[in-house]
C-alpha cells in the first residue's frame, strides 16, 4: 500500500519535473526570439543593401561571381584565414591553437569556430575525445576534492584556532565562494578586455559561457587577426578553464543540494499528513507510516551522488 503510493508519487513528480523542464526551455525560447529576432532580421538587410549597392555602383562585377567570392571568404574565416592586404593571415593551427582546440575537445566546451577539414584530422578527433573526456572527467573531480579538501581543513584549523563551530565552516564557504567568484568571473573579464579588446560585459559572458561548457563559440580568445597575443596567453586561459570548471561544479552541486534539501522537506510534510490521516481514519499502516515518518525526518538531506551534467562529474560533497 504505502509502497504502492510512493511509486505513484514518483511518477507524478517525473511528469512535473518534466513539465516545468519543457516551460522552462519554451520560456527561454520565447523571450530569446524576442530579443534576438530584430537584429536578426535587421542584419540581414543591411547585408542585402550593401550588396546590391555594391552590384550597382560597380556594374563589371557579376551577381554569380561576386556570390563565389563572398562564399569562398567565409569558408576561409571559418579555416581561420583571414586577408591582410595582400597577404593572408594564418595561425588558429599553430600549436598554441592546436593546444587550445584539444582543451574544448576533452573539455566538451566545442566552440564550434574551429574544427578539422581533413579526414584523418576528423578521426584523430573522435578517438582523441574518445580517450581524453574520461581523462578530464577523472582531473576535474579530483581538483574539485582538492579544493574541498582545502576548504575544509582551513575551517577545521579556525574551529582549533578560534573554538568556531558553525561560524568556521560558513565563514570558509563564503571566502571560497568570494575568493571563486573573483578569480574565475569577475578578474578574467579584465584581462580579456586587455587582450581581445572585448567590454567587460563581454568578457564576463564569455567566462560563463565557458566555465559552464555552453560553448557557443560567438566569442573565443586569440582569433582576432589583428591583434599580437603574448605566448603565455593561450596556456594561462587553459589553467583557469581547468581550475574554473572544477570550482563551479562545486556551485553547481550546493545549489542542487538546496534544491533536494526542500524536495525532501516537501516530501517529509506529505509523508507527515498521511500519517495523521491514517491515525485519524484507523488505518492499519498507521505504524508504518509512522516509522516512514521518522525515516524522513531523521534523513540527511544532502545528496551523495554525483553531479549528473553533460561535462564531468562533479565532488560527491558541495561547499
Amino acid at each position: 500500500m504505502v509502497a504502492a503510493r510512493q511509486q505513484r508519487r514518483r511518477r507524478w513528480g517525473v511528469l512535473v519535473l518534466l513539465a516545468a523542464y519543457v516551460g522552462y526551455l519554451g520560456l527561454g525560447a520565447v523571450v530569446l526570439q524576442a530579443l534576438e529576432r530584430p537584429a536578426e532580421v535587421q542584419a540581414a538587410q543591411n547585408l542585402l543593401q550593401e550588396h546590391w549597392g555594391l552590384l550597382a555602383n560597380h556594374t563589371c562585377l557579376q551577381g554569380p561571381a561576386l556570390q563565389r567570392l563572398i562564399e569562398g571568404i567565409i569558408q576561409a574565416y571559418k579555416s581561420g584565414i583571414t586577408l591582410q592586404g595582400n597577404t593572408t593571415s594564418l595561425g588558429r593551427w599553430d600549436y598554441s591553437g592546436s593546444f587550445f582546440f584539444s582543451i574544448s575537445a576533452i573539455t566538451t566546451i566545442g566552440y564550434g569556430n574551429l574544427s578539422p577539414s581533413t579526414a584523418v584530422g576528423r578521426i584523430f578527433s573522435i578517438v582523441f575525445a574518445l580517450f581524453g573526456i574520461p581523462l578530464n572527467l577523472v582531473l576535474l573531480n579530483e581538483i574539485g576534492h582538492l579544493m574541498l579538501l582545502g576548504v575544509q581543513h582551513c575551517a577545521c584549523r579556525l574551529e582549533e584556532v578560534f573554538h568556531w563551530q558553525n561560524k568556521a565552516s560558513f565563514l570558509m564557504k563564503t571566502c571560497a565562494l568570494v575568493t571563486g567568484l573573483l578569480l574565475f568571473l569577475l578578474l578574467p573579464p579584465l584581462l580579456f578586455s586587455d587582450k581581445e579588446g572585448w567590454s567587460y560585459e563581454e568578457g564576463f559572458y564569455y567566462s560563463f559561457i565557458t566555465l559552464s561548457t555552453i560553448g557557443f563559440g560567438d566569442y573565443v580568445i586569440g582569433m582576432n587577426p589583428d591583434r599580437t597575443y603574448p605566448s603565455w596567453y593561450k596556456n594561462v586561459v587553459s589553467l583557469w578553464i581547468l581550475f574554473g570548471m572544477a570550482w563551479l561544479a562545486l556551485v553547481i552541486k550546493f545549489c542542487i543540494n538546496i534544491l533536494e534539501s526542500s524536495s525532501y522537506f516537501c516530501q517529509c510534510n506529505k509523508k507527515n499528513t498521511e500519517m495523521a490521516e491514517d491515525l485519524m481514519d484507523g488505518n492499519k499502516n498507521s505504524v508504518t507510516g509512522l516509522q516512514n515518518a521518522k525515516i524522513c525526518c531523521d534523513k540527511d538531506p544532502k545528496m551523495k551522488g554525483p553531479v549528473e551534467s553533460h561535462s564531468y562529474t562533479a565532488p560527491t560533497e558541495a561547499l
